[in-house]
């Protein structure tokens, strides 16, 4: 007989689970979890807060496909994950925090970090549970799994008390689930399938919108995304970045990129919720057929009319409507209906981004990113974070493979880059170019000293206006008269702080830019040096981005 203890139970639980990496910050209650995880295999990748773990979880997900696991220790450990569960949560990323707790023989008895940490976590996760059994720990790890990929995935908790942890039990008493996991991606009514071919062929003007819940419904049939839209000439629109690059490269086939639902006269909607980023379903056209596909069936009607709503995985059904549509008529040919398609680039973005004033037009800084990613880092990891700098370079991006880009999701939540950036790089090894205004810069900016501890190559550009930019520019529109005579409230930071002068801790490059001309050379000069390092490029404080706009034209008060 063998005597195992509970952090190896989790080890080898975790192992059978197929989890390869897990995003941690050590503490007393969960270092028995550790040890198991190390020996069984596992790469733990300590960060310098938990928050951030959780953002990295989110990135390595996104870019490999494969569930993630965060440990952090009890009480405030936990405590500080939240913004970042709930992030996951809106994305649709399955993933598995493990959580320390106090030891049960020792609950509400005012021991050490002993806190209602599982009530909390079931607020802002789609499933939480407590483990009371140091032999149930496999059962309960198998068991998360299946909540975090179910029909609508999401991340789980799962708490483990510290005396059930360090407990050892007989191996041969332990039941470790086998085959728990259905790796299945269903399939849609036949009877369904046939009606929304028929749309789809007769429409004139089809468009397809793809959203984040689409991307562990894909299976292996992420190419008939590509495939349907070649076939009928139908443009696709991406909500997110889940699915960005899952199609193929957007440089090389811009009409896997190209937001025409609008204007549309069928609509074939895969994974998608109509929350406020499509406008509560309003961005649809009154008089446009909707075909719904979905997981989750709560999501189906959501907010928009489902004209036909259809119960499977996007790429399950997408084939399925292919092959059904290639039977019915042939191949469109010449120019989709939203006109000729050009091979889009840094040179074909709109006016803004081309503008050469100084004080820097954020877009055009953004512009400047996306030329050194075109001409010199193609394959590198891109990491958005921010406000205003998120919404520009969003505009500017062009994936050229999956699980390049990763960005906030329909929370607006800030402060995610450095932890995307440790994630994707755990997922593929790849450098990373690391977009932020400065707000966001300043939430979890000692990661770069974690980046700098793993040998992360990445160039950190800093969208630097000086203040939340975001909330400053609404409040000019919202109340005019105040900020003209008493000037912004709390919206400012220090003008133009030297950020940059943090990497000199790790011989990082490091430069500020005022001038529009100077952004790309200084990126190159960052990239040759291979660290964490930081461009500070100094925008302006005025102008709008297409989101904000919109925004400031609705809330202003009217003359």
């Amino acid at each position: 007989m063998s005597a195992i203890d509970g952090g190896a139970l989790v080890g080898k639980t975790l192992v059978n689970a197929g989890v390869e990496k897990a995003f941690v910050l050590s503490g007393g209650h969960i270092m028995p979890i550790f040890y198991g995880m190390r020996e069984a295999g596992i790469e733990i990748i300590d960060m310098r807060h938990e928050c951030s773990a959780v953002y990295a979880a989110i990135a390595y997900t996104r870019a490999s496909g494969k569930i993630a696991v965060v440990v952090t220790t009890a009480g405030p450990g936990v405590g500080n994950t939240p913004a970042g569960m709930m992030e996951a949560d809106s994305m649709n990323i399955p993933l598995l925090q493990i959580g320390g707790a106090v030891a049960l023989s020792k609950r509400d008895a005012g021991d050490l970090q002993d806190m209602a940490t599982l009530t909390l976590m079931e607020s802002c996760c789609k499933w939480a549970r407590k483990v009371t059994s140091t032999l149930r720990i496999p059962e309960y790890v198998s068991m998360a799994f299946r909540q975090a990929m179910g029909a609508s995935p999401g991340p789980v908790y799962l708490e483990i008390p510290t005396d059930l942890l360090f407990a050892k039990v007989d191996e041969e008493r332990v039941r470790f689930p086998a085959h728990a996991l259905s790796q299945a991606v269903p399939s849609g009514e036949a009877e369904l399938i046939e009606e929304a071919a028929d749309l789809l062929v007769r429409a004139k003007r089809p468009a397809m919108i793809v959203d984040e819940g689409a991307r562990w419904s894909m299976g292996k049939h992420a190419g008939a995304i590509a495939a349907l839209s070649e076939y009928l000439k139908m443009p696709v629109g991406i909500a997110g970045s889940a699915c960005r690059g899952l199609f193929g490269d957007e440089s090389e086939n811009p009409l896997l990129k190209t937001r025409a639902f609008s204007k549309a006269d069928v609509v074939l909607a895969l994974g998608c919720r109509f929350d406020y980023r499509l406008r509560l379903g309003r961005a649809i056209p009154k008089d446009a057929t909707v075909i719904q596909v979905h997981t989750d069936t709560s999501q189906i009607g959501f907010n928009l009319r489902a004209d036909l709503g259809i119960v499977g995985g996007a790429g399950p059904v997408t084939r399925q409507l292919l092959e059904s549509i290639q039977a019915k008529c042939a191949p469109k040919t010449g120019d989709p209906w939203t006109g000729a398609v050009r091979r889009g680039g840094a040179t074909s973005l709109p006016e803004a981004y081309h503008v050469g004033k100084i004080p820097i037009h954020p877009a055009r800084c953004a512009a400047e990113v996306a030329k050194f990613l075109e001409e010199d880092a193609r394959d590198w990891n891109l990491v958005i974070d921010g406000g205003e700098a998120s919404v520009w370079m969003t505009g500017a991006a062009v994936a050229t493979r999956a699980g390049q880009i990763h960005a906030t999701g329909p929370n607006g939540t800030i402060g995610t880059g450095p932890g995307q950036v440790v994630g994707a790089w755990a997922a593929n090894r790849k450098p990373a170019l690391w977009y932020t205004g400065d707000g966001s810069f300043g939430f979890y900016a000692m990661e770069m000293d974690t980046m700098a501890r793993l040998g992360i190559p990445v160039v950190c550009v800093i969208s630097n206006d000086s203040g939340w930019g975001m909330i400053s520019l609404v409040e000019q529109y919202i109340r005019p008269d105040e900020v003209a005579t008493r000037g912004q409230c709390n919206t400012e930071l220090h003008p133009m702080r030297a950020y940059e002068k943090m990497v000199t801790m790790w011989d990082g490059y490091e430069e500020k830019v005022t001038d529009p001309r100077e952004i790309l050379p200084a990126m190159r000069r960052a990239a040759t040096n291979g660290k964490p390092s930081i461009i500070n490029v100094e925008v302006d404080k005025e102008s709008l981005s297409p989101f904000i706009e919109g925004y400031a034209t609705m809330v202003a008060p009217s003359a």
